[in-house]
């Protein structure tokens, strides 16, 4: 097999990283993922293996010195990159201080390739270990594709860089200089080329399975409240249902309504309006059970399904809900504004699988009928068409 050859190797990397940087700058998103400050590390990343594979031909102080610290500023950059996805603020002294450092070693040692080889050695794998620690604590993304694959990459160039710094101290490597072939010289650059590439790839899949964890979160959420939004609640009352038909067990559902929600708008603005939709959101999600899904249906409609209830406990539940709405004013700009919910409650035992939609229909009635009858207060309906509960459970 022919040897490599270096000044190509070197080349070929810059290509991939050059390559990488326009396709990163091409989908980037508005979001603040990260994807600026990788691109702009792969442009880093790019000058300097440029500037090396220039051994010789150019200065020592830009092919030696500027070439090692745009080195340390491509991890620098990808330290910046993850702690902007991760949506942390950025870690200056970690990121300077290292780039810092080697802009100094490698102007003493410029002329001493040994010295060189243990500095980048030795100050590279230690930005990559900060770079996997921001990655992975606390804790990593919820999505691990993408972030096994960084790890990878980032891993292989730290541990090929550290064997070479230490193989190089204790002299069990001949150093020829950059540009000729020693024993770790061929797989490192090598390395360089396929991490770029498979950290490259793992990050943009960082993004694209948020992105889709993000879509599958708001097609089934409310952006505003943070609870299920229609489609999610009749998905939810069509599966309930048919588990409580085969399983012969009540079901009740909740329609609520916040009394006179268009005066609020009116009488204190529409960021007040929203800060009452939130605040009777939590309000309810904090008083119902594990098992229970409260969302919201539309405007300042919420439901709230309860499987294996009977109508008797959810009328007992939905007052517990519309007192505790009535009892805890939402506070806007430092001010009280008073809110009351009127509540519609239906429930029984559901013979067929198409209850759920009579159960939203008889509730949607029970709720009117309580805001004719004045508002703040709760009015019920049993299933129609569905088996009979004990007496008990529709006094």
């Amino acid at each position: 097999m022919p040897p490599l050859d270096v000044p190509t190797m070197l080349l070929m990397t810059a290509a991939a990283s050059a390559t990488m940087a326009g396709a990163l700058a091409a989908v980037r998103s508005r979001r603040r993922e990260g994807m600026g400050p990788w691109a702009l590390a792969l442009v880093l990343h790019t000058g300097a293996y440029v500037l090396y594979a220039l051994r010789g031909a150019a200065p020592d102080w830009a092919t030696v010195v500027l070439a090692n610290t745009l080195l340390a500023g491509t991890f620098a950059l990808v330290l910046a990159a993850v702690q902007q996805f991760q949506g942390r603020s950025l870690p200056w002294r970690r990121m300077l201080v290292p780039v810092l450092v080697t802009a100094l070693l490698f102007t003493l040692f410029m002329k001493d390739y040994r010295a060189c080889v243990i500095t980048i050695g030795l100050v590279a794998p230690l930005q990559i270990a900060l770079v996997l620690w921001a990655l992975w604590r606390p804790q990593p993304p919820a999505q691990l594709r993408g972030v096994w694959l960084v790890t990878a990459g980032l891993t292989l160039q730290a541990l090929l860089l550290a064997t070479r710094s230490v193989l190089a101290i204790v002299g069990g490597i001949p150093l020829q200089g950059l540009l000729r072939v020693d024993g770790l010289q061929a797989p490192i650059f090598m390395s360089a080329f396929i991490v770029v590439i498979l950290a490259s790839l793992g990050y943009i899949l960082m993004t694209k399975d948020r992105a889709e964890a993000d879509n599958r979160y708001f097609a089934a959420h409310d952006g505003l409240t943070g609870l299920v939004n229609r489609r999610a609640l009749v998905r939810a009352a069509q599966r309930d249902v048919a588990h409580a038909v085969r399983t012969h067990q009540p079901y009740a559902l909740m329609m609520m309504d916040i009394d006179h929600f268009k005066a609020i708008n009116d009488q204190h603005g529409h960021m007040a309006g929203d800060r009452v939709l939130c605040h009777v959101a939590e309000l309810l999600r904090a008083r119902l059970r594990a098992q229970d899904m409260v969302g919201r249906y539309g405007g300042e409609e919420f439901v709230v399904l309860l499987p294996g209830t009977a109508l008797h406990d959810a009328v007992v539940l939905a007052e517990v809900l519309r007192s505790a709405v009535e009892q805890a004013p939402a506070m806007h700009q430092d001010q009280p504004i008073a809110v009351t919910l009127s509540i519609g409650v239906c429930g029984g035992r559901p013979d067929h699988a198409d209850a759920w939609d009579a159960l939203l229909r008889d509730a949607d009635r029970a709720l009117y009928k309580a805001k004719r009858a004045g508002r703040n207060r709760v009015d019920c309906l049993p299933l129609a068409h569905g088996m009979p509960e004990p007496l008990t459970a529709v006094a």
